[in-house]
Order: C-alpha cells, then structure tokens, then sequence
C-alpha cells in the first residue's frame, strides 16, 4: 500500500468536531465555533509495526494514551482554513512517518588515519597529564 493511500484513509477516518477558538475572529470567535480538532484512531489504520513506532514518536503528546492522534487548529478566522490545515498537518504527519530513515553506515579508517587518530589521543593526553601541581 502506497503512502498516499494510508493518507487518504486516514483523513477518511479522521473525525473533525468545531470548538469556540482563541485567536484572530474579534467579536466573531464568541459566536462561532471555527478552530478544528482532528480525531484519528491510530490502531484503526493498521499500519505496519515500523510505521507505528515512528508515527508514535513524531505525535508525541498529541498521540493519547488509546491510541488517538488529536490535532487542533485554530490560527485561521474560518472554520474550512482551519480545517484544511488540520487536514493537512495530519497527512503530513502519516507521510513523514511512511518514510523509513536511512541507515548509518560506519565510517572505515584505513590503516593511516587509524595510526594519526590514535596519536593525536595520545598527545592529549600528554597534555592533560602534564597539568596539575607543579613538583619543584
């Protein structure tokens, strides 16, 4: 299964409901309800366990304790800028969590740079032995 068809499954199970919002609105935001909060049962994607962990990891404490990511937008006046952005913090969410990072490789020394490492560790710590009290 492609990233984007985990995206649109999960913008399709995503529940939005409308809260009263803070922020820009003036006298608006005491009437309307526009900021959004995005719902979305994590377990009911049935991601691959890879895909969990690192998703777990980038929601940190957006992800609730059942296992649902919940995300509020609520920098817009309106309630379709709210939640389009809602929307799409949450696709960019999954898809960055898609991605699997790429491996470290370790660095190979050769024989020389080995040889220049060690010696350069060896007079440091000429150097720091040699501090201290002075012994007339």
């Amino acid at each position: 299964m492609s990233d984007s068809a985990i995206v649109q499954r999960a913008l399709s199970l995503a529940e939005e409901s409308f809260i009263a919002s803070s922020g820009p609105g003036g006298q608006n935001v005491n009437k309307v309800a526009t900021a959004v909060q995005l719902r979305l049962d994590v377990f009911a994607l049935r991601l691959p366990p890879p895909v969990y962990h690192r998703l777990k990891a980038l929601a940190g404490s957006k992800m609730t304790a059942r296992g649902e990511i919940v995300l509020t937008a609520r920098s817009h006046r309106t309630q379709e800028a709210n939640r389009a952005e809602a929307r799409e913090r949450l696709a960019s969410l999954i898809a960055k969590a898609e991605i699997e990072p790429a491996r470290r490789k370790k660095s190979q020394l050769n024989r020389v740079g080995k040889q220049k490492r060690l010696q350069g560790k060896k007079a440091r710590g000429t150097v720091k032995a040699n501090r201290g009290k002075v012994d007339w």
